[in-house]
């Protein structure tokens, strides 16, 4: 069971999608673009990952799925939504 299956924090912010993900994509730039680390998790290829998705979105494999250090999570958030989280212009 990985560490935020059991109900902790991550470290850092993890990123869960797809590679055929339009948004997983454009997510994924957006932190590239500002130099925000984060670790990136294909749900295809990691079941455990998958039901973590399914928890968090009532049910629904919405990608991308990101958890932050606090604890919270955006499931397919904007640009927008992104830089608002993380205090960026």
């Amino acid at each position: 069971m990985s560490q935020t299956e059991a109900g902790e924090k991550p470290s850092r912010i993890i990123m869960y999608g797809t590679t055929w993900c339009p948004d997983c994509t454009r997510s994924k730039r957006f932190l590239d673009r500002h130099g925000v680390g984060y670790d990136w998790i294909n749900i295809e290829e990691d079941p455990e990952a998958t039901t973590l998705v399914l928890r968090v979105n009532s049910g629904m494999q919405v990608v991308p799925t990101i958890l932050f250090p606090d604890g919270s999570v955006l499931a397919e958030p904007s640009d927008r939504e992104l830089g608002a989280k993380l205090g960026l212009r």
